[in-house]
Parts: structure tokens; C-alpha cells; sequence
């Protein structure tokens, strides 16, 4: 019996064998804060055009008032749903019955490091934990879920990319009232 994951990919994976080209998709968001002049809330609006805003606020261990999720609550949330999703699609596919499922992510970081307080404490997270709980169906063989486990971990975009990050260009375009002008390439800021 063909499962409903197995279904919807079918076609796809017999279009990307016959043209892989085919297999590569964007994905994007954009910010979209409302005023410029706030240094502690924005938004960003993932799949930009789809009307869905997400407010944005800064950690409090930076001198925010962190009173909406901050870049790294929304970072962890990727890893989450990315996770979910795989571990849902994954089971799907092998005929595992989920009855329940969580994903939890929490992050560490030392912000001295985004303070640009000391040279030598990295700006960025120093570790990540991905907790799946997941309940399924009695009786259940110990196998099949060892493969739902490796399975799921080697098909969680977010979670590869973590481990092996693609390289990211940061580009910057000024634009005073009568021109502008973009700057691209590494940048670094010593804040005070």
C-alpha cells in the first residue's frame, strides 16, 4: 500500500532523475520592520509575498527587551519544523504510525562574542541539542525506527546545513537620497 508522502513523490522524484535541474528551489525571506528607527524590534516575512509576518525582537543579554522571538529563537524554530517535518514524511513513507510527536531546540551562545567584547569568544552559537520525542505505535519493530531515526537526521535540510554550511554572501546597498551604491564582500564591525 502506497503511502501519502509516496504519492505526492513519486512524480517529482521520476521528474528530478529525469532532470535534476529541476530539483533546485529557492527559498528566501525578508525583513519588512515597519520603523527604521527602532534598534530593538523588526519583522521578517519567510516566502516573502505570502502576507505572513513574523515579529522580531533582540535578546535581553543585548541590551533588548526580548519581548518577541529574537534571530535565534527563529533559527532553533527552523531547525524544529525542519526536523518535524522529516521525522512526519520519514514515517510516513516507511508505514509508521506517529501518535505523537514534539521537536525541541535549544541553543547556547556566549553574546560576548556579538558584543565584540573579546577577540577570542566566537559571535555565534557554540552548540545546538535537537530533542525529538516521538510516540508511535505499539509494537513498532525496534528496526524500522532506527531507520526513521537515521533517516529523518540525514533528510532535515536545516539540521545538514548546520553541519556543513554553504558559503553566504553578504550584500549591502546604501542608497542616499540621489544614488545607490552596493558594497559586497566580508564586513567587519568592532562595536564598542
Amino acid at each position: 500500500m502506497r503511502t501519502m508522502v509516496q504519492d505526492a513523490q513519486a512524480p517529482l522524484r521520476s521528474l528530478y532523475r529525469e532532470t535534476p535541474a529541476m530539483a533546485m528551489v529557492t527559498d528566501h525571506a525578508r525583513s519588512c520592520g515597519s520603523d527604521p528607527s527602532d534598534p530593538f524590534h523588526s519583522a521578517v516575512e519567510p516566502m516573502d509575498g505570502c502576507g505572513v509576518s513574523v515579529p522580531i525582537g533582540v535578546h535581553r543579554a543585548v541590551g533588548g527587551l526580548h519581548d518577541a522571538p529574537t534571530p535565534g529563537d527563529m533559527l532553533c524554530a527552523a531547525l524544529a519544523a525542519c526536523q518535524d517535518s522529516a521525522v512526519r514524511m520519514v514515517a510516513n513513507r516507511l508505514g509508521i504510525e506517529i501518535l505523537d510527536l514534539e521537536v525541541r531546540v535549544t541553543a547556547q551562545v556566549d553574546v560576548r562574542g556579538a558584543l565584540g567584547m573579546e577577540a577570542d569568544v566566537p559571535v555565534g552559537f557554540q552548540s545546538m541539542t535537537c530533542d525529538v520525542d516521538l510516540k508511535v505505535k505499539e509494537g513498532t519493530p525496534s528496526k524500522l525506527l532506527e531507520s526513521l531515526r537515521a533517516a529523518a537526521q540525514r533528510c532535515c535540510v536545516v539540521q545538514q546545513t548546520l553541519h556543513h554550511p554553504p558559503p553566504i554572501q553578504t550584500r549591502f546597498t546604501t542608497r542616499p537620497l540621489d544614488s545607490a551604491r552596493t558594497v559586497t564582500g566580508p564586513t567587519k564591525t568592532a562595536l564598542e
